[in-house]
């Protein structure tokens, strides 16, 4: 990656006190996100008996920690966000926006001594420290998208009544409300409709709740601080994680992308953690799940709300679900005390437009990625085309440099491998350039066309190669 290394250690803080029926259904393809089976299991979710038999088993189980005052209730938009169309289950009547924030509070940020007698910085269940993750999701009925946002926890915000100061600082000083206005500010007050706050004990207790998750390790991984009692030891590879080993994926960030590229693990993670969430199994046991990870969350989405989303996310194709990263580069090179990553204002104004209420023509390429001919074409020789290979076949990287150098694409350049091997050629737009990604896809004739910044950060389009484009290659020879 061409990002300079910025230091990983921070400043210290005092803490303080589906969807809309579409004109269309969705096909059934190999690529789909949910497996097959996950229909069977929407027929039995879409009776009035069992809708009411969860909602019932769920009403006992408050997720809400925070009162917030009427002013910082205001900051949330109140306008009505669910109908009920089918048998009487509360389905998503319009786009929602919801921050998601990922708290880890150690002892010694709350003001106790036990780590005297411990020897070491424990782990608090507390919500309101600075926050290690943050994401605003956005989950769209109309075009049947949802759409990711992580903003790296060093980036640089004004938040009101503190100046200027790191994004993961606003729920310190003042809850989910002031880290929302926070954000909705610096997205140029996009609305924010609930939020989402959860802690890093929350994370271990889902994924063991799950029965873990399958991700590809993308590398070995060994960190230790005993001061924190914080020990990482993973080896690359595809793996099935428990929740403690789930933590050490997403915590990680030792390495010449320090936060960024653990934002790229926890999108990683939190695509591996939907997908075994939305199993046909595991949608009967959320009751469960909920008891079990209840004190560690606090939100002010409603239980209607809650089904409502449930039942969109299990509706929505792999394909459509888009991870992001804020714009933005870090500050230095790490030769400053403090590191932070400033927002690129143009490129965030873009990316809200397309993703975040931009016109419908902005965000529909993906729908059918075969034809692109509806869409403004984007000059080919301007895209820059960055190759990762997880086949281990130079001979097919090089077919693919030539073929697309034929069809105009001059801009190309071969990376760092892909070291988890791929069956599908993925085509990404690491950065939102989504009709970008799909004129190299139809002009490849290969691949699957996906919205995610687990690409080469600094091109337009990555591709990720696999083994149907040897094989393709193989059969031209």
């Amino acid at each position: 990656m061409a990002f300079p290394t910025s230091p990983t250690k921070r400043s210290s803080r005092p803490s303080s006190s589906k969807r809309k029926s579409s004109k269309h259904s969705p096909q059934k393809q190999k690529g789909n996100w949910v497996l097959t089976t996950l229909g069977l299991t929407a027929i039995a979710l879409l009776s009035a008996t069992a809708g009411a038999l969860l909602a019932f088993s769920m009403a006992s189980i408050p997720l809400g920690q925070s009162k917030l005052t009427p002013a910082q209730s205001a900051v949330f938009n109140k306008a009505k966000t669910i109908s009920y169309q089918s048998l009487n289950l509360p389905q998503l009547s319009r786009p929602i926006n919801i921050l998601v924030l990922g708290t880890k509070v150690l002892t010694s940020d709350v003001g106790d001594n036990s780590a005297k007698t411990l020897g070491y910085q424990a782990l608090v269940n507390s919500l309101s420290g600075l926050t290690d993750t943050m994401m605003l999701i956005r989950l769209d009925p109309e075009k049947e998208k949802l759409t990711v946002v992580s903003l790296p926890r060093d980036t640089q915000v004004e938040i009101e009544g503190y100046g200027l100061q790191k994004i993961n600082e606003a729920n310190v000083y003042g809850g989910p409300s002031l880290a929302a206005e926070t954000v909705s500010h610096l997205l140029g007050d996009v609305p924010i409709d609930r939020y989402v706050r959860v802690n890093v004990q929350a994370v271990e207790k889902l994924v063991d709740a799950l029965g873990g998750v399958t991700v590809y390790v993308p590398k070995n991984m060994k960190y230790q601080d005993d001061s924190q009692h914080l020990y990482i030891n993973l080896q690359e590879g595809q793996q099935h994680l428990d929740g403690n080993k789930t933590l050490q994926l997403i915590r990680f960030r030792h390495d010449q992308l320090g936060d960024i590229g653990r934002i790229q693990r926890q999108q990683m993670v939190s695509r591996a953690i939907i997908e075994q969430a939305l199993k046909p199994q595991t949608l009967l046991k959320i009751p469960d799940v909920l008891s079990i990870v209840q004190s560690h969350i606090d939100t002010n989405v409603n239980l209607e709300e809650l089904i409502a989303i449930a039942g969109f996310a299990a509706q929505t194709q792999r394909s459509n679900v888009q991870m992001l990263m804020l714009p933005g580069n870090f500050n230095s090179n790490g030769r400053t005390e403090t590191s932070y990553w400033l927002p690129d204002a143009a490129k965030i104004q873009t990316l809200v437009a397309q993703y975040f209420g931009g016109s419908p023509s902005a965000t529909s390429s993906l729908d059918n990625p075969e034809t692109v001919a509806s869409e403004p074409e984007q000059e080919p020789s301007k895209l820059r085309i960055a190759i990762q290979d997880s086949t281990n076949n130079p001979a097919a990287v090089q077919s693919l440099v030539r073929t697309l150098n034929e069809v105009g694409y001059r801009r190309v350049y071969v990376v760092e491998h892909w070291r988890q091997p791929l069956a599908t050629t993925r085509i990404v737009a690491p950065n939102g350039n989504d009709l970008g990604a799909s004129q190299v896809r139809a002009s490849l004739g290969i691949g699957e066309v996906l919205v995610d910044s687990n690409g080469y950060l600094v091109s337009d389009v990555t591709i990720q190669v696999g083994q149907d484009w040897v094989e393709r290659t193989q059969q031209g020879n």
